[in-house]
């Protein structure tokens, strides 16, 4: 076995991972750093990968432009419509009364991940210490000792080696492009149906094509991956109704489990954890990628003051940690909370809770500073 030493070791080469080494070699460009990851070399080989959209907001756009990273096919987020099905309550945001150029984004997962790595890529050119380390290469095999480790490789819920605290939901998104009839630009549609949410968002290939996001029951989510396409959309025109005109077309149906894993520590000794691997969260409020690309860029602003300085002790190293795990504990407790209560009382059909959420979207659209303060946690986090 050969070995390796590093002053950062970055474990994970997703979304989050990559972010977090691309922040600390902007930063810091002679910067020790490992990263271990285990997807395919070539940027051709997750053309076929996973294609969810995934929501990103404002304040995600942000941080990424800082280390041009952005994507180059997206679609904008201009209004969100909330409702729950057969019930009263609605609420409507928009970009202009929270003076926005958008509320947030949807971006196919894989054109974030290879547009990150093409990031990483450039910045590379100039940090001598970075060795970008793919696992299918054989370095599964090698000792690399490091005085940093940061675990960015969380996976999917059930798919995942660590359980701390959290919850199974009993649900399954069932993710697709689906094609309707009349949709507005820039609109997005959450729905709280008897079996959870039910989301219609924007997507690049058109106003008319859009990603839909289905959860419920894994029985239900299960018979609706089965269904001919045909019963599929009769399915989902019932359970949507008819505000977007008919639903013609779906494609690329796929199943997810959900729940919420988090950890209740994220820092222990000269180890730390970001992202998928510190907490995975239901999608109903869209915050998991945004909560672990915070995680990274405040991550690697701790690292660059620790290693761009003089030698540094284990007692400093861990010191450090500490400190940012302690910066991070107001952002991933409301980001956290927000999502698990959305979660659970959306789905909820017991008659207080279904009229007490019904005025709490009434309370949401007519009470502008509630409004305001959701939206504003939901695109830049708590601070």
């Amino acid at each position: 076995m050969s070995s390796s030493n590093c002053d950062i070791l970055i474990q994970g080469g997703g979304p989050v991972g990559l972010a977090c080494a691309a922040w600390i070699l902007q930063k810091f460009p002679d910067a020790s750093v490992i990263l271990l990851d285990r997807n395919p070399v070539n940027d051709e080989d997750l053309v076929n990968a996973d294609s969810r959209g995934i929501a990103l907001s404002h304040g995600s756009k942000l941080l990424l432009d800082t280390i041009h990273a952005w994507p180059k096919e997206f679609a904008q987020i201009h209004r969100v419509h909330v409702s729950q099905a057969g019930r009263f309550g609605r609420a409507l945001m928009t970009r202009e009364e929270l003076k926005q150029d958008a509320l947030g984004h949807i971006i196919r997962y894989r054109d974030i991940h290879v547009t990150l790595r093409q990031a990483l890529r450039a910045i590379q050119t100039k940090s001598k210490n970075f060795a970008w380390k793919h696992i299918s290469e054989g370095v599964e095999e090698n000792i690399i000792q490091a005085k940093c480790v940061v675990h960015a490789e969380g996976g999917l819920f059930k798919k995942q080696d660590w359980v701390e605290s959290g919850r199974d939901y009993g649900q399954s998104a069932l993710v697709g492009l689906v094609e309707v009839e009349n949709a507005a630009p820039h609109q997005a549609w959450e729905r709280f149906t008897s079996e959870g949410p039910l989301a219609v968002l924007p997507s690049h290939y058109g106003s008319n094509i859009l990603n839909l996001v289905w959860c419920g029951s894994p029985a239900s989510s299960q018979h609706h991956l089965q269904l001919s396409d045909a019963d599929f959309l009769d399915a989902l025109q019932n359970e949507f109704g008819s505000r977007i005109g008919r639903f013609l077309k779906i494609q690329d149906r796929r199943l997810y489990e959900l729940g919420l894993n988090y950890r209740k520590e994220i820092a222990k000794d000269n180890e730390v954890w970001i992202g998928n691997a510190a907490q995975t969260l239901h999608p109903v409020a869209g915050q998991g990628l945004n909560l672990g690309l915070r995680d990274a860029y405040l991550l690697s602003e701790t690292l660059v003051d620790v290693f761009s300085g003089s030698e540094q002790s284990s007692i400093e190293i861990q010191n450090a940690l500490q400190s940012y795990a302690q910066s991070r504990k107001a952002d991933r407790k409301a980001t956290i909370g927000l999502t698990d209560f959305m979660a659970r009382v959306f789905t909820s059909n017991l008659a207080p809770v279904v009229v007490a959420r019904g005025l709490a979207l009434s309370a949401l659209q007519w009470v502008p500073p509630i409004k305001t303060a959701l939206a504003r946690q939901m695109m830049f986090g708590r601070r």
